[in-house]
């Protein structure tokens, strides 16, 4: 099955774009008459037909469409603290898309050794990884956002901290209250959050969260608080 990302797709006709109009006829070898895959990144599969097969710009005829193609019931936002090794960070972002992921925010704390991602390169590693899983929702990536600003926006649903200092109460995801199936989840640098940080996420609502007894890395850390919560909710 071949998969094409068309976020702007609106009528029952629609032309690729550069890119993905030379994929489709130097890599893959498609032509006039060949059936492709076209995901829409808002729930929308459609099976459509090559019309016209110009190397340049493709186009296809909509020959059939699934609305909220596989929607969870669920929405899952994970905040995390960009890795020293952008490979970790990108390592992160495909095998969450493939697992299911709704929002990811990059968010830079006191002890991050990274202070700036290239957004655009981490949104083609989601593309590509919704591409490859099949799915028909992309996840949203925002921007990267301070920690003290990250914690002054509204969030619904349920709030999660997850952090490594011993001796404070921390709960698992199955053992917290959830509210309306919508998680936050923030997770920390290498180094972990301050205390200081860990304080101004409990005094603006964050519960406190544990991911076992082991030390994770940022990303596997980030990748278990995925599984859980689409475990959970499978």
């Amino acid at each position: 099955m071949h998969i094409f990302y068309t976020p702007d797709i609106e009528s029952t006709e629609y032309t690729l774009n550069e890119e993905e109009s030379k994929h489709c006829i130097r890599v893959l070898r498609l032509s006039k008459g060949s059936v492709i895959s076209l995901i829409d990144g808002r729930g929308g599969f459609y099976k459509a037909e090559i019309v016209s097969d110009n190397k340049k710009n493709v186009t296809v005829s909509i020959i059939d469409t699934v609305l909220n193609y596989q929607k969870r019931n669920h929405y899952l936002h994970i905040a995390v603290a960009p890795t020293k090794n952008m490979d970790r960070l990108e390592w992160f972002l495909e095998k969450a898309t493939e697992l299911g992921i709704d929002e990811i925010t990059p968010v830079i704390c006191s002890r991050s050794e990274r202070k700036v991602v290239k957004e655009e390169r981490l949104s083609k590693v989601i593309t590509s990884a919704v591409k490859q899983s099949l799915q028909a929702y992309h996840p949203k990536l925002n921007p990267c956002i301070d920690l003290s600003d990250f914690l002054n926006l509204r969030f619904d649903g349920t709030k999660m901290i997850a952090h490594c200092v011993e001796g404070e109460a921390k709960q698992y995801i199955s053992q917290i209250r959830m509210i309306d199936k919508k998680y936050t989840i923030l997770i920390g640098p290498e180094g972990d959050f301050t205390p200081e940080e860990i304080q101004v996420a409990l005094d603006n609502d964050f519960k406190p969260l544990t991911l076992g007894n082991t030390r994770l890395r940022t990303e596997t850390a980030a990748l278990a608080a995925c599984f859980e919560v689409n475990y959970l909710n499978r």
